[in-house]
């Protein structure tokens, strides 16, 4: 059975987790046979928390329905939407939860609400409509000014308060908290230890990872306060998210990226003219878009830090490739980056997020890796000479597209199947792919995760880095147009690297891992691991190899480096130039 573009994928973004099968028909059964099998639609191992994300809605095939799947820009503008209705409540330590409902609701009727933890108790309260928040704060009071001078600017954060704290403490429920953070890598090894199958850990670590319903209404609320001052200045403006909040891969504690977008000032600008006269706005002109975008941040930037309730630790990068301004927002604990009109980076965030629907494998898989990559410090959240987690993606993207047969497809068939209204053209560059998730075909793959996760670290343990480089355009192995240790090449901007930071020492540690990583999935005896109650499949790799096995892995590397120059003299003993081809790199 596939794992199509359906149901059970797009369970994982908004229902409880449903482990595909573990076995699979198609897939190998020579490395990360199952301990049982996981039928479809069954729990697995115990799941605890029922995953979210910023994806499409619906049941899919297993409620037997076929129904369209939203698009990414479906799905924003309903968030978005969804964000306006919302408003932030610090409340006191102890809570009745029904009351501070029931004072809200004589405001207009609450559509969703939850608590979280961070500096205090927060709810995050939805309401139906719009109007309801004026009215919550017309009802409510300016903060006494008794050590500090407060600043007027009526935001949509607000602080609740008892009057009679010690008799009304009497009346406190226990309230449910929404996690906002992943629980720690030595209790997610403890989990996956009881799972059944690797495919089964790769799905329990992607639901304690992810980014959950709550987590993400967050992101979108913090976008809105954001937008909130921006209109101050730009009444047609709107901020919003883009990168891991929006794309199916973000994890909990990731950085929430934003760009404030004019694109809907520029639609008026270009809407066709009637009649015999012009009228036009009077503007402020500037020599060139770069410095207007400089102006523009640097404002903004001073209002967040001067009058945003919450916003702290601003830092003006405005000299960068790309201008930004670097923020803390203190009550949901977020780290923000605000860009301007940022087109080709909500581009990708769109693609990566049509990836992750198309198929429930692709999220799994990459979740992992990237899960591994920051166990063995190959990746890092401070900028230096190591892999990204966007180069990781990629290159878990490209590693899927060489499947045979593929499990997703390439960006130039994504722009073979686009339509009119997806035609974008963004400096120059030729950003046109589908956008309708229904026009993409399901692959016919039926590889497990257990085949894949092994199969990733053999591909990239034995990839000629030397001569090719990466293409997610052409789904295919290319000469490298220059000598950077690893090049990966920009899906939009085609004259780009994207992963240029990387030296030669960084990219041989992840060879090393990866080669690594193959052989402990492909020698393990899981019956022994059982056995010795040791961590075994996708937990052993989670586990720092450390300066105890150097030994052994050089051991290991050789015997796979012995392994490809035994195929190589194979290959030249029958002479055959195809197998001697396969063996070198192309």
């Amino acid at each position: 059975m596939a794992h199509r573009a359906g149901g059970r994928a797009l369970s994982l973004l908004r229902g409880p987790l449903r482990l595909p099968g573990a076995a699979a028909a198609g897939g190998r059964a020579e490395r990360g046979q199952p301990r049982g099998q996981v039928r479809p639609g069954s729990s697995g191992a115990a799941v605890q928390r029922a995953p979210q994300a910023a994806g499409p809605e619906e049941a899919g095939e297993d409620a037997g329905v076929n129904t369209r799947k939203k698009t990414f820009a479906e799905v924003q503008t309903e968030r978005l939407e969804q964000a306006e209705r919302t408003v932030l409540i610090k409340c006191p330590p102890k809570l009745n939860e029904k009351k501070l409902l029931q004072y809200l609701s004589s405001h207009g009727n609450i559509k969703s609400h939850f608590f979280f933890e961070n500096r205090g108790i927060h709810a995050l309260i939805e309401f139906l409509e719009k109007n309801s928040i004026a009215s919550l704060q017309d009802a409510i009071g300016v903060p006494s000014a008794v050590e500090y001078h407060v600043v007027p600017f009526k935001s949509r954060l607000f602080t609740f308060m008892l009057k009679n704290p010690v008799s009304q403490a009497a009346e406190e429920t226990p309230l449910r908290l929404s996690p906002q953070s992943h629980i720690p890598v030595q209790e997610l090894i403890e989990k996956l230890c009881h799972a059944d199958s690797i495919s089964s850990q790769m799905y329990i670590l992607l639901n304690e990872y992810q980014l959950t319903d709550e987590n993400i209404k967050l992101r979108y609320l913090v976008c809105s306060l954001v937008q909130d001052f921006a209109r101050a200045y730009f009444p047609d403006s709107t901020v919003k998210p883009f990168g891991s909040s929006v794309n199916t891969f973000g994890k909990l504690g990731c950085d929430v990226d934003m760009f404030l977008d004019f694109r809907d000032t520029q639609k008026h600008a270009a809407k066709t003219k009637k009649g015999p006269f012009d009228m036009e706005y009077q503007m402020k002109r500037l020599p060139s878009e770069r410095l207007a975008t400089q102006k523009i941040l640097s404002v903004v930037g001073d209002c967040l830090d001067n009058f945003g309730p919450g916003c702290v630790s601003i830092q003006k990068i405005l000299n960068a490739r790309c201008p930004l301004v670097k923020f803390s927002h203190q009550p949901t604990g977020f780290q923000c980056d605000l860009s301007v009109s940022n087109s080709i980076a909500i581009r990708s965030s769109e693609l990566l997020y049509i990836y992750g629907c198309l198929d429930s494998r692709v999220r799994a898989l990459v979740f992992s890796v990237r899960c591994w990559a920051r166990v063995h410090g190959l990746t890092n959240s401070i900028p230096g000479t190591w892999i990204t987690n966007f180069s990781l993606t990629m290159m878990v993207m490209f590693f899927l597209q060489r499947r045979s047969p593929p499990i997703i497809p390439t960006l130039d068939q994504l722009k073979e199947l686009a339509d009119q209204k997806d035609k974008l053209v963004i400096g120059g560059y030729d950003c046109s792919f589908v956008s309708d998730l229904s026009k993409i075909k399901c692959t016919n793959n039926t590889e497990t995760l257990d085949v894949l996760l092994g199969d990733f670290f053999e591909y990239y343990g034995n990839f000629d880095f030397r001569r090719n480089s990466i293409n997610l355009r052409k789904g295919k192995e290319v000469n490298k147009p220059e000598s950077s240790p690893l090049y990966i090449w920009n899906p939009f901007e085609q004259d780009l690297n994207i992963s240029k930071n990387v030296n030669q020492p960084q990219l041989e540690k992840f060879v090393a891992m990866a080669r690594e990583s193959a052989w402990i999935l492909r020698k393990e005896e899981k019956a022994q691991q059982m056995t010795n109650k040791e961590p075994w499949g996708l937990a052993a790799l989670l586990i720092p190899f450390g300066k105890s096995n150097s030994n052994k892995m050089k051991n290991r590397m050789k015997g796979i480096g012995s392994e490809t120059i035994r195929n190589l003299l194979d290959s030249l003993k029958l002479n055959n130039p195809n197998n001697l081809q396969k063996t070198v790199g192309k």
